[in-house]
């Protein structure tokens, strides 16, 4: 356990830190499942609003340091190639 006052205080901001990085996390997980969900069904009006929904979270959560950029930008641009296959 910590013995310093600051090694208490980065317990504590670690712990905020933790549940805001696994709740940003799961609202990117379930718009992007949103989206496969329209893809599936083949619904294309659904497939790219719920794209759109999507992209915004997505981007948050690069500017939060939470996923890389590149690694946004692929999957956005993957999701953006299949509902366009539709």
């Amino acid at each position: 356990m910590a013995h310093h006052k600051s090694a208490e205080k980065r317990i504590r901001q670690t712990e905020t830190r933790t549940a805001r990085n696994r709740a940003r996390t799961s609202r990117i997980k379930t718009e992007v499942k949103k989206v496969e969900l329209a893809i599936a069904s083949g619904d294309k009006t659904a497939a790219e609003a719920a794209l759109r929904a999507a992209q915004p979270e997505m981007h948050r959560g690069v500017s939060k340091g939470l996923l890389h950029r590149n690694t946004v930008a692929r999957k956005v641009s993957r999701l953006a190639k299949r509902v366009k296959a539709l």
